[in-house]
């Protein structure tokens, strides 16, 4: 899996504090006039420190992290039960438009119940994929706006829709239209159609 991980350079860090007033998870402390790592575990990837930063200290690399077994307990992983997310943050409003990895991806934006709904989820539509999701019922606002920043920033290479049968499922369908719709971009585009009972009705 793929994290944006934090660095800070205590050579052009000033030791201002802004950093670590921003950061609501407590990642970051003023340590001896420099700025320091306290819980780098707790860091959301989502770079409210980076803006705030007068001395551009701080950065984000992506770094793969690998789930390793332990000795007592090793874990054999079939299809149905390995994990295929690749990034994180996976909500559509959390993850930041400019992430490295959306470049020339393929990019699965699901209805959050999709997972829950259909068994093989990871294996057949998260594997090769970046994966988005969110609810278009229950979130606040339209999509189609942060869809539409990831679009114009990235060379997105194509777009998998997955959704419920519900008809408020919908407007994560119209969202993702939208959104390749102001971006003037052409690319292929499908939708999944998932029924309650956990059966694909279209793909």
């Amino acid at each position: 899996m793929i994290k944006n991980a934090i660095i800070i350079d205590e050579e052009k860090c000033i030791g201002c504090g802004l950093c670590a007033s921003t950061c609501h998870q407590g990642v970051i402390g003023i340590v001896d006039g420099k700025a320091k790592l306290l819980r780098e575990d707790y860091c959301d990837g989502l770079g409210r420190c980076l803006p705030v930063c007068p001395a551009k200290a701080i950065r984000f690399e992506e770094q793969l992290i690998e789930k390793a077994n332990t000795p007592d307990k090793p874990q054999e992983k079939t299809p149905s039960s390995q994990t295929h997310l690749n990034q994180w943050p996976v909500q559509i409003k959390l993850v930041p438009p400019n992430a490295p990895y959306f470049d020339n991806a393929d990019l699965l934006i699901s209805a959050d119940c999709a997972a829950y709904a259909y068994g093989n989820f990871h294996e057949e539509y998260m594997k090769g994929r970046i994966t988005l999701i969110g609810c278009p019922k229950l979130d606040e606002g339209d999509y189609s706006e942060k869809l539409t920043a990831i679009f114009a920033q990235s060379n997105i290479k194509s777009v998998t829709v997955a959704r419920m049968e519900v008809p408020c499922c919908s407007g994560i369908v119209y969202a993702a239209t939208k959104a390749l719709q102001n971006c003037g971009k052409t690319v292929h585009c499908k939708t999944v159609i998932i029924s309650t009972d956990g059966k694909i009705i279209e793909s």
